[in-house]
C-alpha cells in the first residue's frame, strides 16, 4: 500500500511564467521517456520479478517515480498559469492551449500523447533489468536537453534534482541486474544453461 505525503519530494518554486519552457518540460510528464511510463513500468515488472529483493526495488522506484510525475507537472503549471494570450502565442503554445487551456496533460515535446506503448514489460528478469537501465539513460538525456535548453534558474534547480535522480535509479537497477544474474546463475536458468547453447 502506498502512503501520500502531501508534499513534493523537492520544492518547485517556479517565479515566471514560461510557456515556451513548459512545451519542452511536458514531455518528462508524458513522453516516451518520461515520469509517468517510467513509474507504471516499474509497478507493473515487479510483479513477475521472482527475487523479493529486487519486487521492491521496483516498487520503490515506481513510486518515487510518482513523485517525480508530480513535480514535473508542478513545474509546467507553475510555468504556464498566469499566461496572456500573446505569451502563449509567443511561445507557440496555442495549439496546446487550444485542447488543454493551461492544463498539465500527459503528451510528449513533440505533441504525441503519452501512449503505454512507450514503456515494456516482458516478465523476463534480464529483459526488464535492461530495459530499465536504459530507460534511466534516456530519462536522463531528456533532463540533459531540457537544461541546454533552460535560461530559468528556478526549473534548472528542480531539473537538476531528477536529472541526479535519473543516475541514482540507472546505478541501482545496475546492481539488481547483478544480483538477478548472480542468482540465475546458481539455478543454472539461462545465463550459463547448456540448453540455449544449441
Amino acid at each position: 500500500m502506498f502512503v501520500y505525503e502531501k508534499k513534493l519530494q523537492y520544492p518547485v518554486r517556479i517565479k515566471n511564467t514560461n510557456p515556451k519552457l513548459a512545451k519542452f518540460i511536458i514531455s518528462q510528464y508524458g513522453g516516451p521517456d518520461g515520469e509517468l511510463g517510467a513509474s507504471l513500468r516499474y509497478l507493473s515488472q515487479r510483479y513477475s520479478m521472482p527475487y523479493p529483493e529486487l519486487k521492491g526495488l521496483l516498487t520503490d522506484i515506481g513510486v518515487e517515480e510518482l513523485g517525480h510525475l508530480e513535480m514535473v507537472g508542478t513545474v509546467v503549471h507553475q510555468l504556464t498559469r498566469d499566461m496572456t494570450i500573446d505569451e502563449i502565442k509567443r511561445a507557440g503554445f496555442d495549439a496546446y492551449f487550444v485542447d488543454h487551456t493551461a492544463g498539465v496533460y500527459p503528451t510528449a515535446a513533440s505533441g504525441f500523447p503519452w501512449s503505454a506503448s512507450s514503456m515494456q514489460v516482458k516478465g523476463d528478469v534480464i529483459a526488464d533489468l535492461s530495459e530499465d537501465l536504459g530507460a534511466e539513460q534516456k530519462a536522463r538525456v531528456t533532463y540533459d536537453n531540457i537544461l541546454r535548453l533552460s535560461d530559468d534558474p528556478d526549473v534548472n534547480d528542480v531539473m537538476r534534482y531528477l536529472r541526479e535522480r535519473e543516475i541514482v535509479h540507472f546505478q541501482r537497477f545496475g546492481e539488481a541486474l547483478q544480483l538477478a544474474t548472480d542468482k540465475m546463475n546458481q539455478k543454472n536458468v539461462y545465463a550459463v544453461n547448456p540448453a540455449f547453447d544449441r
